[in-house]
Parts: structure tokens; C-alpha cells; sequence
């Protein structure tokens, strides 16, 4: 009775499930391998953020960008701001309120200078107009921030433009300063002495884990859905096959009823409506 698993309309059907399922199964996996990818980078930035403050110039340079895997580890520096070349990150928002970031040359007093986000600012409209920005502590500071690796955006990007760029980079942003820059920025976390009007400093990264893991479950859960789909599809036909009609549910006989005889006359009896 099984023979029919063996048609070509049910054998289509089996291999366009094996296809869909092992898909899934595949999705699966690629999800459950960004989980783990996700797990391993934030433990690394944990190690990072607990990691005891290190000098400036041990974790960056002036001819590369930081490695990944000192991003958001602290760095301390002692120099000066140069408020005169500040800039503003566009579009930037906090608790859904538009904003720009606010970054501030800070010429150590080794030589070269980095670039450091002192935190958030409102600004009208969605985040694209430049006010005045508050200006930095003056005097010689010292300040600890978190590695960041600049950004890689396009040349509209990352351009200073009117006092203003889209995303930091310091290969972009050293063409307009008259100091060399080290590469990547700081995420300013504190500094001594502090700036009277500072801006909202930025805190530390999401650590969550994301949805990737239960994606990798319900990708599972698919490709059992779509066998499962099958089996009973196949089971229903089945039963059709042995009972004779869909659903599986036994047809009358075909016999004619028999009325009932009245024994005495051998006539049929014939009951009242009533």
C-alpha cells in the first residue's frame, strides 16, 4: 500500500522537502555560529573594559589603525584640547532624541594629537544642524577614554565638511589639522580637569546576545514542520487508500435496510407516523 511513495508526484514532493529542510538546517547553524561569534566578542570586550587603564601610546600608533581586539580598552593621556578644530558627528541620536556627537583634537604631550568623542549634545531637526558646541577643559588634562576603531565609510562620509562629518576617521580628519594624528578615536570616560559644560558621555557597549540563537531554533524548528507536513500528507493518503474514501473513514456496505416482519401474518409491518 505504500507503493505510491514511489510515484514521481510524491517523490517531487519528498526531495522539495528534503531541500527546504536542509536549508533551514543550514540557517540554523549560520545563526548559531553569529551567537557564538557574538559570545566570544563580548567576552573579549569585557576583558577590555576591566582591564587596568594602559598608556596612550602602547595601544595606538600613527600608521595604523588599532587592532579589534584592543577596541574598547581604556588608554590614559595627558596634553591639551585644541578647541579650535572640534567637530560634530551628524545624526546621532540618544533616548530617540536627535543629536552630534562632539570631537575634540587632544594633542598629548608626545606629540602627535587623537581624536576624542567627549560624548552627546541635542540638536535641532533630526540631528544635522551644528551649534554652538560646548568647549573643552582648557589647560593641560589629563583624560582616560575607550579605543575605537574609525570608521571605513565613504569619502561624503568621513570629509569634514563645514565643521561637521558623518562618521570619524583620523586619516580623513588629519588633512585639516597642522599635527599628526594616531589612528582610530577615544570614547572620553574621564577627565582631570573636568570641562564645566561637558556634553553626555557615551557608555559602555551592549553585551547582550542577541537573537541569533533563537533564530537558530525556529530555523530548526521549520525544517521539522516541513517533514512533518509530509508525513502526514503521506499518512492521509494512505488511509484513503485502504479505507476507500478521503480521510480515511469507512463507506456504507450497500446493503438495502430490512424492515421489520410481523411474525404472525409474514407481512411487513408497517409502523405508524405516530
Amino acid at each position: 500500500m505504500l507503493r505510491f511513495l514511489l510515484t514521481p508526484r510524491w517523490i517531487g514532493l519528498l526531495v522539495v522537502v528534503l531541500v527546504l529542510g536542509f536549508t533551514c538546517v543550514r540557517l540554523s547553524e549560520w545563526q548559531f555560529h553569529r551567537y557564538q561569534e557574538r559570545k566570544d566578542s563580548n567576552a573579549l570586550i569585557r576583558a577590555n573594559l576591566a582591564a587596568a587603564p594602559a598608556p596612550l601610546q602602547r595601544l595606538l600608533s600613527t600608521s595604523g589603525e588599532p587592532s579589534s581586539d584592543v577596541q574598547w580598552q581604556r588608554v590614559t593621556a595627558t596634553g591639551h584640547y585644541d578647541a579650535d578644530h572640534q567637530i560634530a558627528v551628524l545624526y546621532r541620536t540618544r533616548n530617540g532624541a536627535p543629536g552630534v556627537d562632539v570631537v575634540t583634537p587632544f594633542v598629548t604631550d608626545a606629540g602627535p594629537a587623537v581624536l576624542v568623542d567627549r560624548g552627546w549634545v541635542p540638536s535641532p531637526a533630526n540631528g544635522n544642524l551644528v551649534q554652538d558646541l560646548p568647549p573643552p577643559a582648557a589647560g593641560r588634562v589629563t583624560l582616560t577614554g575607550r579605543v575605537r576603531v574609525g570608521s571605513d565609510g565613504s569619502s561624503s562620509q568621513v570629509t569634514p565638511s563645514q565643521g561637521s562629518v558623518r562618521a570619524v576617521s583620523a586619516e580623513a580628519i588629519e588633512a585639516i589639522l597642522p599635527y599628526p594624528l594616531y589612528d582610530g578615536f577615544l570614547e572620553l570616560t574621564t577627565e582631570s580637569p573636568a570641562s564645566p559644560h561637558a556634553p553626555t558621555k557615551a557608555g559602555e557597549p551592549d553585551l547582550g546576545g542577541g537573537p541569533s540563537f533563537f533564530y537558530g531554533f525556529q530555523w530548526l524548528f521549520f525544517a521539522l514542520l516541513f517533514f512533518g507536513f509530509w508525513c502526514y500528507f503521506a499518512w492521509a493518503e494512505y488511509r484513503e487508500q485502504v479505507t476507500g474514501r478521503p480521510g480515511g473513514r469507512r463507506g456504507s456496505s450497500g446493503r438495502v435496510p430490512r424492515q421489520p416482519v410481523d411474525a404472525g401474518e409474514g407481512k411487513p409491518m408497517v409502523t405508524s407516523p405516530d
